[in-house]
């Protein structure tokens, strides 16, 4: 029997390869949704997987991009995964983070507020950068935009977040350090392990500084 070849070169492997781990990751995220809505798997046990499909999620679209779209791939390969998509394309944060946002939200003053919408934004925000500095993004014009980004986000989140939010701080001091670095100059190894530190520090601090409504 003759051998079918599913590529013809390594590029080809190579899109069918993230095409499957796409396939993979939407499937994983509408099975980790079904468990959290049945009480199968703890909120932080949740949290933690559901970010890190998040995060995969994100990192295969951006390589996908200009290959496939989203709702083709989905029609193409007759997924019916409602749950997961409304998770990764629609929502881009955890259940457990859209509810403590909302429990932010409610418990401050109407005129100080940070919207529910405005916590998710700043999640992702932070998402983004810390996948960036993972993928070795590295190069000023590559960073220096996903930081201004995530400040801009924190600095809507109103009484959520102190002026003095140590997450704030450090962010404004890396934008300051690439201020004076050319577009092209690269982070060193060094400085790209910082802030990943920085940038993980800040997450935590900022997700601890939610209200956990009973989580």
């Amino acid at each position: 029997m003759e051998e079918v070849k599913l590529w013809n070169d390594k590029r080809e492997r190579e899109l069918l390869e993230s095409l499957a781990d796409l396939y993979a990751i939407i499937r994983a995220t509408e099975k980790l949704e079904r468990a959290y809505v049945r009480d199968l798997v703890s909120a932080a046990d949740y949290e933690a997987d559901c970010l890190k499909l998040i995060s995969q999620f994100n990192s295969l679209s951006s390589s996908l991009a200009g290959v496939v779209t989203i709702p083709c791939f989905v029609q193409a390969y007759r997924l019916d995964c409602p749950a997961a998509l409304n998770r990764l394309v629609q929502s881009g944060v955890p259940a457990t983070v859209e509810l403590r946002a909302a429990t932010a939200s409610s418990s401050a003053p109407a005129s100080t507020a940070a919207s529910a919408f405005a916590i998710a934004q700043c999640v992702q925000s932070f998402i983004t950068a810390m996948d960036a500095v993972k993928l070795n993004m590295l190069a000023n014009d590559q960073v220096r935009p996903l930081l201004h980004d995530l400040s801009t986000s924190m600095g809507k989140l109103g009484t959520v977040l102190p002026p003095d939010f140590e997450g704030k701080v450090k962010v404004n001091e890396w934008l300051a350090k690439l201020h004076k670095m050319g577009a092209g100059d690269e982070l060193t190894e060094q400085q790209a392990r910082q802030l990943n530190f920085d940038l993980d520090s800040a997450y935590s601090a900022f997700m601890a500084s939610l209200p956990t409504a009973g989580l």
